[in-house]
């Protein structure tokens, strides 16, 4: 995966989570806390577990822990930032969102190639980086899976987030006809 590759994966992602904004905004607030029993009990706790892992993913690639006591500091600087009762309304979460997205923006505009095939210790393994900024784009993608289920739920009409849609807009064809 290469620096083109991975700036379309997060073109689409960013285009992804603003179709689930755009659904969730009409959303009452009753409906966005409601408690429908799934991993995560709400939309809204769903979009602050997403936002949660975009923020400390990328925390994570600029300064990897290089002890478990730096990891579990970076785990509680999550949970502490990312407590879903401090998001009260789609508006706060969206807000949040657009500044982390703006750091993700520019970390994405950053990368090289080379940078991309850096080894980050994750765990008891190495990964290159491309792989966990994939493993990043796929797991907020399965959470808006399960955000199109809760609206559904409650009676709203998920967006389409799928890739092809995407593409089919017209987004990314930028950055991927740079690679023909």
């Amino acid at each position: 995966m290469n620096k083109s590759d991975i700036q379309l994966l997060y073109e689409y992602d960013r285009w992804a989570n603003d179709r689930v904004f755009r659904a969730a905004s009409a959303l009452t607030p009753e409906q966005f806390t409601r408690d429908l029993g799934g991993s995560f009990r709400s939309v809204r706790d769903t979009l602050v577990h997403i936002l949660g892992g975009e923020w400390v993913w990328l925390a994570y690639w600029k300064d990897p822990p290089g002890n478990p006591a730096d990891l579990e500091n970076l785990k509680q600087r999550r949970q502490d930032q990312f407590h879903p009762d401090a998001f009260p309304s789609v508006a706060e979460v969206k807000a949040k969102w657009a500044e982390i997205e703006g750091q993700q923006s520019e970390f994405v505009e950053r990368l090289t190639d080379e940078s991309l095939g850096k080894r980050i210790p994750f765990r008891d393994a190495e990964f290159p980086l491309a792989h966990l900024m994939q493993h990043l784009a796929n797991h907020s993608t399965y959470h808006r899976g399960q955000i199109a289920l809760m609206l559904r739920q409650l009676g709203a009409q998920p967006l389409p987030t799928d890739f092809h849609v995407f593409l089919a807009e017209g987004r990314g064809q930028a950055v991927a006809g740079s690679q023909t």
